[in-house]
């Protein structure tokens, strides 16, 4: 991608006027063209899934019909009392068992399947001791050996058994024995090819069927091309998965047979909405075409028009850098460009006039640093005078101005941090304790201070003196101001939390009235207090970081500074140190 952009960048100006126009232009005609092709496709791709819903609804009507039928069928014979009696009595000779054959059972067996041609048989399968007859009475053991056998047993409703593979279809129902002496089941096989009779005249080409049963088995598959085969090539329990990939092949519909737990799927490839409309594309494309070659030479001379009074003023421009400021550029034109030629020699007489400007910011701003310098002559001074007291002090073994003096010198060195904005949260924390001893010497120790500081964020960067105001605020508005006996408490805390840093100066002093605590960070106040303080967190920080404060009256104050974790080699870099 950047190899592209540098090479859009460096090309002559005339090329890129070239290459935008055209693409400006060719974009609202390809877009239109685009937008008509695919509104028509999609207006006959949503009657095509029309279409095809229509006829798949009728054809699960069709074949919820005809399963309700054979369900009905079966469950004369199943709830038959004359059926459940002579199945589970027990005969003393031929001719009662003969006799219940003839007058009961053979008639309600070959009945249905005589009225109803897609009915082949009904067999009954029974592990009472009675002789076979014929297709209508076997043994329980000549299905016990598949597989469904035990569902079957465990089910209280008629199950379906249908197979695409060998194209069987068999309703299956066990006969409810209440004195559970023997196990009878009815089994009723259906004509597989009458039943989905209506499958196969759906459409007239170009079109496919597929039936799942709630085991995602194939129940039933039809397709009418043969360069594909959906059925095998996708299996029930990925069809869902695929289907967004499905649709971009076939207009696909699908429906249920919530009952029986089956999906039905009903497919028609999209090349045959896609051959509709292919003179229509054609036409789109050669449009395009022609119209992409007309305004791509009216604009090859257009850029020509342009380009070339913009060409002779980069040759001028040529000579300036080579530091030739004789070079006069006319141009007689009044448009944009004739303005910007002459704008272009008005720039080159005022050049030697900036030139002299510049050495003379130059000449300034060395003064400026001069007196930089000169600066830092004062605090150097002021630390070899601390130190020269600190030494006298020894001497005359006053220890309390000799600690004084020290605290004092650390306290002033850290502060001015040599004129930086920014200093390590461990120089910052020093800066804060010797401030703190200072008061300590000048309270004769009136109060206690605790510090709980998290040392791994030592290595941090910080704005300096953020942390002085608030201790200052703490001695001198919270402790100094204690009427009760017990003595004036500080804590000062150091927290690193994920990709922040958290000080917290907490105090048992008076207290802040909470309307003040409301405005506390908005009132203006003499000096550099805490509203200061929060607002230059903010403002080099940003808005979500800064102060804030709970108090509770004659209890304790405690504000909380929050900023994010800064390394010094990532600090360099900020515009603030500049």
């Amino acid at each position: 991608m950047n190899r592209f952009k540098r090479g859009f960048i460096n090309l002559k100006f005339r090329k890129k006027v070239l290459l935008i126009c055209i693409a400006a232009s060719c974009l609202p005609i390809i877009t239109l063209g685009s937008m008509w092709y695919y509104q028509i496709q999609d207006a006959l791709v949503t009657r095509e899934n029309e279409n095809l819903s229509e006829a798949l609804n009728q054809s699960i009507l069709n074949i919820d019909y005809k399963l309700n039928n054979y369900i009905n069928i079966i469950n004369q014979i199943v709830w038959n009392d004359e059926i459940k009696n002579g199945l589970t009595a027990e005969y003393n000779n031929n001719f009662e068992m003969y006799k219940f054959y003839k007058d009961t059972l053979a008639p309600l067996l070959t009945t249905p399947p005589t009225l109803q041609t897609d009915i082949d048989s009904i067999t009954i399968y029974t592990d009472n001791q009675m002789n076979p007859y014929g297709q209508l009475l076997r043994p329980l053991t000549d299905i016990k050996q598949n597989s469904w056998f035990d569902s079957i047993m465990g089910s209280n409703r008629p199950n379906l058994k249908a197979s695409s593979e060998d194209e069987t279809f068999k309703l299956i129902y066990k006969i409810f024995d209440e004195s559970r002496t023997f196990n009878n089941i009815v089994q009723m096989e259906i004509n597989y090819q009458q039943l989905f009779a209506s499958m196969p005249s759906l459409f007239e080409e170009d079109y496919g069927v597929i039936i799942f049963d709630n085991d995602n088995k194939p129940v039933y598959s039809y397709e009418t091309f043969s360069d594909t085969n959906l059925a095998g090539q996708f299996p029930s329990s990925e069809l869902d998965e695929d289907k967004a990939s499905l649709e971009t092949d076939f207009v696909l519909q699908q429906a249920e047979l919530p009952f029986y737990g089956w999906t039905v799927y009903l497919y028609r490839p999209t090349d045959i909405i896609s051959a509709a409309t292919l003179p229509m594309r054609i036409t789109v494309v050669l449009v395009i075409f022609l119209s992409i070659a007309i305004m791509a030479v009216s604009i090859y001379l257009l850029a020509k028009v342009v380009v070339r009074p913009l060409e002779k003023l980069s040759k001028n421009m040529e000579k300036i850098e080579k530091g030739d400021l004789t070079v006069s550029v006319f141009n007689s034109g009044t448009d944009e460009i004739g303005s910007l030629i002459k704008q272009f020699g008005n720039m080159v007489n005022k050049l030697k006039d900036m030139i002299n400007q510049v050495y003379k910011s130059k000449i300034a701003q060395q003064e400026y640093e001069m007196k930089a310098l000169q600066a830092q002559i004062n605090p150097h001074f002021f630390y070899n005078s601390l130190s020269l007291i600190n030494s006298k002090a020894i001497m005359a073994e006053q220890e309390d101005i000799s600690q004084m003096a020290q605290h004092l010198s650390t306290f002033y060195r850290t502060t001015l941090n040599k004129g930086r904005s920014m200093i390590e949260v461990e120089k910052e924390l020093e800066n804060v304790i010797s401030y703190i001893n200072i008061q300590q010497l000048m309270h004769s120790n009136s109060f206690d201070v605790y510090y709980e500081l998290d040392k791994s964020a030592y290595h941090y960067t910080m704005l300096n003196l953020l942390l002085q105001p608030l201790v200052e605020n703490a001695i001198i508005h919270g402790i100094d101001y204690k009427e009760s006996s017990d003595r004036g408490k500080l804590v000062i805390r150091l927290k690193k939390k994920e990709n922040t840093l958290e000080f917290s100066v907490i105090d048992n002093g008076v207290g802040i009235d909470p309307t003040k605590l409301q405005s506390i960070l908005t009132t203006e106040t003499e000096g550099y207090g805490v509203r200061n303080v929060h607002n230059r967190v903010q403002l080099y920080y940003g808005s979500s970081y800064g102060l804030t404060y709970e108090s509770e009256m004659d209890h304790y104050t405690k504000v909380t500074l929050v900023i994010p974790t800064v390394h010094e080699e990532a600090q360099q870099s900020h515009p603030a140190d500049e």
